[in-house]
């Protein structure tokens, strides 16, 4: 993962010519446009992406990775965030030139759909490579998990009923399992319209939140920056397996943050109604550029001002609910909280879609739903099991989902590039 998220993202960086990246208010442009085309608008996609990398990824993620390798892994989730924006604007570009139509007419698109439609050869046995980890890549157990960890750190049912942290857990898999299997039998239209309510309220939200929280210490700001940059290049701050630990520690946050090189935007974005693949990409790239490089930074700070990411038994979202309450008058953690349950359950309805697909190609697409049950009973299991036992099974599938698909999508390179080349705003 480490070679191919990095060493292929530069590649697609010089085979682009940094293109994407001097395009980006183009991608704005496009995003708040409407294509009178079969198919979602691609507000409303990015909004059901967004959902599922903005949330406890930024939140939760952020506080792990600085826990675990000090404030200097945030450069690497930078960098990583800069080169998967223009991973994303080819995986995405990808999924819009090579899609087909199930039995209803609807979009199919998405990595096993480029894999099988661009790669004469291996394109099927990637495919199904790709299809198998998604399976359990998609699972909701870091989210499930951390949503219940949260809830009984700031609420602590145990003092009105003691019935012990494990079965709280299991009380609120339960009931996140009911509210998820609400709206997730409702299919991909209800997913995409709950979402596309949710999401830009709650980012608005933390954007305020963790933005009066940083103006206010705002003398510490710069002082965290250069303790940012001086730990990044630290052998002696390297705590996970010595100086490239700390690197691939960034990388596999950033990667965890905003998916870039795994392959579940494409999913979404397939369904979009861009008729130019290259559209498609310039908005799927504004999502590392919220979920990463905004989000992730304001979390990242405010946990280094709060000096928080020192205390030795705090890690996950326990320790970004501390930074917010040491920060915010004592009750920002309980603020962060509501945003945690919002963007929480966003990120379960939106990644059993995903699931959905990949089964749906192992299958038939008109069988991929049968994924939801096993998916929302999963939640229930995410919940009561240990957050390292969820971290290292979802940094996995996500590795074995990024190697065919990352190899997919240099190989098809040349496809998006031909399209660049022959769009008159991308000469300009």
């Amino acid at each position: 993962m480490l070679l191919l998220v990095v060493g292929g993202g530069l590649y697609l960086v010089i085979h682009s010519r940094l293109t994407p990246l001097r395009r980006i208010a183009k991608g704005f442009k496009l995003l708040l446009s409407v294509d009178q085309n079969q198919g979602i608008s691609r507000f409303k996609v990015l909004s059901a992406v967004l959902a599922a990398t903005v949330g406890l990824g930024n939140i939760s993620g952020v506080a792990i990775a600085i826990y675990m390798g000090g404030p200097g892994v945030l450069v690497w989730m930078w960098l990583t965030a800069i080169v998967g924006m223009v991973i994303k604007f080819y995986s995405c570009s990808l999924s819009i030139q090579l899609r087909t139509k199930d039995h209803q007419g609807q979009w199919l698109g998405g990595p096993m759909y480029y894999m099988d439609l661009g790669i004469k050869r291996y394109g099927k046995p990637m495919a199904i490579w790709f299809s198998i980890a998604g399976l359990f890549g998609v699972l909701p157990a870091f989210t499930a998990n951390q949503m219940t960890a949260s809830i009984i750190d700031v609420v602590q049912p145990n003092q009105y009923l003691e019935f012990g942290d494990f079965y709280w857990k299991l009380i609120l898999g339960v009931v996140f399992c009911i509210i998820s299997a609400i709206v997730i039998f409702g299919g991909l239209k209800k997913i995409v319209q709950v979402t596309s309510s949710l999401v830009p309220t709650m980012v608005g939200i933390y954007f305020l939140l963790g933005g009066y929280i940083l103006m206010t210490n705002s003398s510490q700001i710069i002082p965290s920056f250069g303790l940012i940059f001086g730990e990044a290049f630290q052998f002696e701050t390297a705590v996970t397996g010595g100086f490239w630990g700390l690197v691939l520690l960034g990388i596999r946050r950033a990667v965890f943050s905003n998916e870039s090189g795994v392959g579940n935007a494409p999913m979404y974005h397939g369904q979009s109604q861009s008729e130019k693949g290259t559209d498609e990409g310039l908005v799927a790239m504004l999502g590392p550029l919220f979920d990463t490089i905004l989000v992730c930074t304001i979390t990242g700070l405010v946990l280094i001002i709060s000096q928080a990411y020192l205390i030795d038994d705090l890690n996950g979202i326990t320790l970004t609910l501390e930074a917010f309450r040491s920060l915010f008058y004592g009750f920002g953690d309980e603020l962060l909280l509501l945003m945690v349950l919002v963007f929480g359950i966003s990120t379960l309805l939106t990644y059993s879609y995903y699931g959905v697909k990949c089964l749906g190609y192992l299958i038939q697409p008109k069988w991929g739903h049968l994924y939801n049950y096993f998916y929302i009973a999963s939640i229930i299991i995410s919940s009561i099991v240990t957050v390292e036992i969820v971290i290292g099974m979802i940094d996995l599938s996500f590795a074995l989902m990024c190697i065919p698909n990352m190899m997919a999508v240099l190989y098809l390179a040349h496809r998006v590039r031909k399209e660049m080349k022959q769009r008159r705003w991308l000469r300009q």
